[in-house]
């Protein structure tokens, strides 16, 4: 049976990124595609901070990044900066690290190795002039750098509701994508065990050929219709609850071009600056530290102040689906499951997901059983290269202050893989080849920027005197060019400003 009629559950982030990818692979191929969403279910709203491939897939999109920016309240961020990470008695009070986003060494020469003569020595500053632009709370290009081009890597902050209506615009004007506000109140299936029709509160029951479920944590296709089965991984990550916040700034105040993330004794604190608020969570191990606790440490944060502003308490179940393609259902977004936001990976994995499944759309349901087990296998590498990412930041740490951080250093709680990475890497400098797979969610450069931040000494190399001088000269290079782009770079607000005034330059 052909496939014609497409259902998305759920809008949102999740489901007006998958409108937008479907709808642009699926313009003039007699496919219909129906986004229904419920007018009940405010969107969750903490999803604010991007990675650069969003850029590529926004252009794609044929959005403006101007339009993006001014529509948005978008920020530009070009690193995370983690502070406090480490023991603060051996490292000192105010540590922190950059994970950037230009790659490190730029002109090609690994400068590992002169890090590792001197580890007290700030990584990120050694290999990249991004650092120093990000200290300065500079911009990461010009008013004349054309739209989504850029001098230093970047990605942005954004206002997520915003963002989702920004994302339905488009998918409904270029892509033909219908829109139907109303809750699925049943999902009937087949004999087969397949969905055939969907209950509406407003129309009735309306049959389509395909669903994608983007509702949430809620799933009440993937989880509750078909019965998949949730993949616990709070053994390996214990952050499950965040405390968030939205804080007005003044008009004129600094804007951090990166994400704060501000670790304490029971997790860690992200701190999101736009143009006029900050986005602000405490997320936490509810094992390891009290609700009240956690409202404690957030207020001693914001000086006192949270009990002017509203906040509220948000549960996390960290894990993932067993299943992201079931019969013919696939679900994206926090449907497929949810693992802490540290490193912004909730938004990464939609759009990755989302792309990869419109560039393998099934055409008819004979291609299902092939397709959903490509998809699934794909999609759980995926997800379990994101554990181990995130774990490392954890296991890696020394702080002693508290169990949460002795916890995770625990080797029941790292993940196998995670385990031989450390281990190959405790020998050897990281390398792109010891991550094998295309689908790799980070690259090697990823993982040096926090391996090296958090101060994991892999065992040093041989180097001798004529490479050890061509690496100085690589520093220097690089320290020149940190000095050269901090004289002729924006203020970050400066640009935004600009870019609210006159635009960015069009391709």
């Amino acid at each position: 049976m052909n496939i014609q009629k497409v259902a998305i559950i759920g809008g949102g982030t999740a489901g007006w990124l998958a409108a937008n990818h479907l709808g642009k692979a699926l313009l003039n191929k007699n496919v219909s595609i129906t986004l229904i969403e419920s007018p009940d279910i405010p969107t969750i709203g903490v999803g604010e901070g991007t990675v650069p491939t969003i850029r590529k897939t926004l252009q794609s999109f044929g959005i403006s990044e101007t339009e993006f920016i001014k529509r948005c309240d978008v920020t530009f961020k070009q690193s995370i900066k983690f502070q406090n990470w480490l023991d603060k008695g051996l490292h000192g009070p105010a540590n922190f690290y950059h994970h950037l986003f230009d790659p490190p060494s730029p002109l090609g020469d690994d400068l590992s190795a002169l890090w590792l003569q001197k580890p007290s020595q700030d990584y990120s500053k050694l290999v990249s002039s991004q650092h120093d632009v990000c200290e300065a709370n500079l911009a990461p290009k010009l008013i004349t750098t054309p739209e989504y081009q850029a001098i230093q890597g970047y990605a942005y902050h954004l206002n997520a509701a915003k963002f989702a209506l920004l994302l339905a615009d488009n998918a409904q004007q270029k892509f033909a994508v219908n829109h139907i506000k109303a809750n699925v109140v049943e999902a009937k299936l087949h004999l087969d065990g397949s969905i055939d029709s969907l209950m509406l509160d407003t129309i009735g029951e309306q049959q389509f050929d395909f669903y994608i479920d983007c509702s949430g944590f809620e799933s009440i296709l993937l989880a509750r219709a078909l019965k998949v089965p949730f993949v616990d991984k709070s053994a390996q990550l214990f952050v499950n609850k965040a405390v968030v916040v939205q804080v007005p700034t003044e008009p004129y105040a600094i804007i951090p071009p990166y994400t704060k993330a501000t670790a304490h004794q029971g997790g860690w604190i992200w701190d999101i600056a736009l143009s006029s608020r900050r986005g602000i969570g405490l997320v936490y191990s509810n094992a390891h530290l009290e609700d009240e606790q956690a409202q404690q440490k957030l207020n001693r944060y914001l000086d006192g102040r949270l009990s002017e502003y509203s906040y509220r308490t948000i549960p996390m179940n960290v894990g993932y689906r067993k299943q992201f393609w079931a019969k013919n259902c696939v679900a994206l977004g926090l449907a497929q499951g949810f693992l802490e936001p540290i490193e912004a990976t909730s938004i990464m994995l939609t759009d990755f997901a989302a792309g990869y499944l419109a560039n393998r759309f099934p055409t008819s349901t004979e291609q299902m059983a092939a397709l959903s087990e490509r998809f699934n296998h794909t999609m759980t590498y995926a997800w379990e290269r994101v554990v181990e990412f995130a774990k490392m930041h954890y296991c890696l740490s020394d702080r002693t202050d508290s169990d949460f951080w002795i916890d995770n250093r625990n080797s029941e709680t790292i993940p196998e893989g995670l385990q031989n990475k450390l281990a190959l890497w405790n020998q050897y400098v990281p390398m792109s080849e010891d991550l094998f797979s295309k689908f790799e969610v980070f690259n090697v450069e990823n993982y040096l920027y926090v391996l090296y931040g958090m101060k994991y000494m892999t065992k040093t190399p041989q180097i001798n005197e004529h490479s050890l001088i061509e690496a100085n000269k690589h520093a220097d290079k690089i320290a020149k060019r940190a000095n050269m782009l901090c004289q002729q770079l924006p203020s970050h607000r400066e640009l935004l400003q600009k870019i609210h005034q006159f635009g960015l330059q069009k391709l």
